[in-house]
């Protein structure tokens, strides 16, 4: 059980960090790209609490795992080239904080299959 809130804190202060982020986007994108990728943050919270809760968690984990990959990809979007949303600091401490988040999940995953 403490993996379980070591990962719920964690994306909690990834979001916190996200929003951030986000005030910084055009305004052309605020209701476009930023919305989406901050649907994404709270669907990756809201999975994480619901995996906490259930008994069986496999299903529930695996949704963690694809809503994770669909942030990452939003968020490196965002900080590509042609686009410039988000600079490649913010990227790399956003995708830092992401990938702390995978190795977690990584190893909620293999603690399941036990």
């Amino acid at each position: 059980m403490q993996q379980d809130f070591k990962i719920l804190q964690k994306t909690y202060d990834m979001i916190l960090y996200g929003n951030i982020c986000l005030k910084q986007f055009p305004k052309s994108e605020r209701y476009a790209l930023a919305a989406d990728i901050k649907n994404s943050m709270y669907r990756l919270l809201q999975l994480i609490v619901r995996a906490n809760k259930k008994y069986y968690k496999k299903t529930t984990i695996e949704d963690i795992d694809i809503e994770l990959d669909v942030l990452r990809t939003l968020i490196r979007l965002a900080a590509d080239q042609q686009l410039k949303y988000l600079p490649i600091k913010k990227y790399e401490n956003w995708s830092k904080m992401l990938n702390e988040i995978g190795k977690m999940l990584g190893g909620w995953m293999k603690s399941i299959k036990q």
